[in-house]
């Protein structure tokens, strides 16, 4: 059987718990899965690059679909908690300290997503700061970031208003500019305890996503009723305006868990049929979104890691497995097929936060590949296990080379 069509070769794996296989990868294509032992001796190979696989697990490269790679001082010396809890302290915080860490820039973004991909994160949906002390530069240190790692980690940006969206005149007008640029989703924040104009925030939003065809992702962290009429408000939009499914996201959603059983059924099964999606990264304070009332609404949810050590909070390594692990921990999740959904959540399904295109160990497939030295997807997850091996587009990742001190 011929081999001479892959570039690499990774020899004797278990994708997602099965029986022993040889994947072929040809450029950043998964080329072949075949059982182990079909694959020609290396010397034969038509000189593709061979990684032995010795029996770990395989599972598709990690999905982190809620990140700040551009505001961490990972890399930086560490830096003191201080200023005003709460999301308004934290942002005023974060608006006297970022200038003198270097935040946002192009260096400080590489090494957040060379943390996020040595862990086995290979496609990465990021926030991205925009207001009036900032313009677009950071959505252009954050490209400049990725295109340095040379494709290993597929990026998709969420030009995000932080400080605000119409209490800061002209915030508008950079969204829109940084949608025509090409972000691919503009977002939103706390419509009414930031705003305290959710109407007028959620129509200048959508009204940016229906001129220019990108996605909206809105942060949503206002509790119970009140978070539920937003939700409401933005289902009602999503509806008159035909927006396609998975356009619109909604980050954090901890009104969804506030609200009493029948309301949440009846917000869940709204966002399933209008293909709202949902994104959390499973506070361990909060109630965690209910994985089976979740699937059975249809809602696609995705795992992220939110910001990682920053001028928000110093905790956050950029494991999304560990992420994973929390939501499952935190959420009473013990079952093996919800164990393994929740793999599945962090790895094939959650890539459609960032990409169009099938994510799996399969034919066709970005060669994306995480190898584990676990039984099967379930162990891995609950205990956290090491990446042995990462191979992202196709590439061997130099795992010693990206595992520097987190202040280096």
């Amino acid at each position: 059987m011929a081999h001479d069509d892959a570039t690499l070769i990774i020899r004797d794996v278990r994708p997602w718990g099965g029986e022993p296989s040889d994947v072929g990868i040809a450029g950043d294509r998964i080329a072949w899965v075949r059982p182990s032992g079909t694959a020609e001796p290396a010397p034969a190979a038509g000189g593709a690059e061979v990684v032995e696989g010795r029996g770990l697990l395989a599972l598709p490269g990690l999905v982190n679909t809620h990140a700040h790679a551009d505001k961490s001082w990972w890399g930086l010396p560490w830096q003191s908690y201080g200023g005003e809890g709460g999301t308004q302290g934290r942002i005023a915080h974060e608006r006297a300290r970022r200038d003198e860490l270097g935040i946002p820039s192009a260096p400080v973004a590489e090494r957040v997503l060379r943390e996020y991909l040595r862990t086995g994160t290979t496609r990465v949906r990021t926030h991205v700061d925009v207001d009036l002390g900032l313009g677009l530069r950071g959505i252009e240190a954050v490209r400049e970031a990725a295109a340095a790692l040379d494709g290993a980690v597929e990026l998709t940006v969420v030009a995000f208003p932080q400080d605000g969206v119409l209490r800061r005149p002209g915030v508008l007008e950079l969204l829109d500019r940084a949608a025509a640029a090409g972000a691919e989703h503009v977002g939103g924040l706390d419509p009414a305890l930031i705003d305290r104009d959710p109407v007028g925030q959620l129509d200048g939003l959508f009204r940016i996503a229906a001129e220019h065809g990108c996605g909206l992702d809105i942060h949503l962290h206002e509790p119970g009723d009140l978070g539920a009429f937003e939700i409401d408000l933005i289902l009602d939009r999503v509806e008159r305006d035909g927006i396609a499914p998975g356009k619109v996201n909604v980050a954090h959603g901890f009104a969804v868990v506030d609200v009493d059983p029948a309301r949440r059924r009846d917000l869940l099964d709204r966002m399933g049929a209008l293909g709202v999606t949902m994104t959390t990264v499973a506070p361990v304070r909060m109630r965690q979104l209910p994985l089976a009332e979740m699937d059975a609404a249809g809602v696609r949810f995705g795992f992220g890691t939110d910001g990682i050590r920053d001028l928000w909070s110093p905790y956050g390594d950029g494991d999304l497995l560990g992420i994973a692990w929390q939501y499952a921990r935190a959420g009473g999740v013990v079952r093996d097929e919800d164990l393994l959904r929740v793999v599945e959540i962090a790895t094939r399904d959650g890539a459609a936060f960032v990409t169009d295109e099938r994510h799996d160990l399969a034919p066709g497939a970005r060669a994306d590949v995480v190898l584990l030295d676990a039984e099967n997807p379930m162990d891995a997850l609950v205990r956290r296990v090491p990446r042995a091996a990462v191979v992202a587009g196709g590439r061997v990742v130099d795992l010693a080379a990206l595992a520097a001190r987190p202040w280096e």
